[in-house]
């Protein structure tokens, strides 16, 4: 299931994930969701507020949720925190 103006953060640069959310927003989105977990919640903070302060002055933050996901690996289940930052226009 492929949810709409939603932004998956991974390893990449943090423009990359900017670009992303200007992007959903310049294609008529009124809302984009940022969604990361583990090490990439920092980078999620950085690509919200680089295009909240640099392109996107009209926007807001919207809802922020946290979260722990339970996740199986080789050596058994494994707590990993989770964030979802809605930012709105």
């Amino acid at each position: 299931m492929i949810e709409d103006n939603v932004v998956y953060i991974g390893n990449k640069p943090v423009m990359n994930y900017v670009l992303a959310v200007v992007t959903q927003f310049n294609n008529g989105a009124s809302e984009v969701s940022v969604k990361a977990r583990g090490k990439a919640i920092s980078r999620a903070v950085d690509a919200v507020e680089v295009s909240r302060n640099r392109f996107l002055p009209e926007s807001k933050i919207k809802d922020i949720k946290i979260g722990t996901e339970k996740i199986a690996t080789d050596r058994g289940d494994s707590n990993v925190s989770i964030i979802e930052i809605v930012l709105s226009k």
